[in-house]
């Protein structure tokens, strides 16, 4: 289960009192109490099964799975830094 990858899911709830029945799903990574949502990680492989249960429940106000893992994280610069540059120039 710690192999495999992970994604977060976010869950909307009518009350708080019943985030505490999301435990069993996978962890729990955050609550806010202002906006009564729940964020927690499961497994990918699993990510629509759960989602699928979590709608099912009466208290349940929206799912959304997060689009993290297929965003692409290498960022290139556009423009090279200019200090940078100027010291290789310099030819020390």
């Amino acid at each position: 289960m710690l192999n495999g990858q992970r994604q977060a899911i976010v869950v909307w709830l009518t009350s708080l009192k019943f985030a505490r029945q999301l435990r069993r799903f996978g962890n729990v990574h955050y609550v806010s109490k202002k906006m009564k949502y729940v964020v927690f990680y499961c497994n990918q492989d699993t990510i629509e099964e759960t989602m699928d249960k979590l709608r099912s429940f009466h208290f349940v106000r929206e799912v959304k799975p997060s689009m993290r893992p297929f965003i692409k994280t290498d960022y290139q610069n556009a423009k090279p830094d200019k200090a940078k540059e100027y010291d290789y120039k310099m030819g020390i």
